[in-house]
């Protein structure tokens, strides 16, 4: 790469580099994006018979680290779809009794009894996403999410 557009690069690049809060990259440590600075916690997803998954929507920045835990009660079978937003999201580790697995992918999720799952995952296509209990027409069983 020439000098010239070298700096061009890294003038106009490098400033976009930054963590949701504005805090500079350099902040981020040597972890770089999976950086505790740069992680954030979302409200659990409840699997219930009959409940609401979650309280409100999630809106979530591309770029940021989230972690978020699935609680099924055992109440029923129940799985949890949404495709289009794990595709639009790297899914960094999914930790089941204290068992964690690094997919390549994700398309859907079942609790055939109660149990709690753990997903941590960097949210990166900005759009708008959902996931839902698989079958289901009520709002409450569907979690509206928003990258942007």
């Amino acid at each position: 790469m020439k000098p010239a557009l070298l700096a061009f690069a890294a003038a106009t690049l490098l400033p976009a580099l930054a963590l949701a809060d504005g805090a500079p990259r350099e902040d981020w440590g040597r972890a770089g994006i999976l950086s505790s600075a740069n992680k954030a916690d979302l409200p659990p997803i409840t699997l219930s018979s009959g409940m609401p998954l979650s309280e409100a929507p999630w809106v979530l920045t591309s770029g940021t680290y989230y972690e978020f835990e699935i609680e099924g009660d055992g109440s029923a079978e129940l799985a949890l779809e949404g495709s289009e937003f794990f595709r639009a999201i790297w899914i960094d580790e999914i930790i089941v009794n204290d068992l964690e697995i690094r997919p390549l992918g994700l398309n859907s999720i079942e609790f055939d009894d109660a149990g709690v799952m753990e997903i941590g995952f960097v949210a990166i296509k900005p759009g708008s996403y959902f996931l839902r209990v698989p079958g289901s027409t009520g709002e409450t069983q569907r979690l509206e999410i928003t990258i942007e």
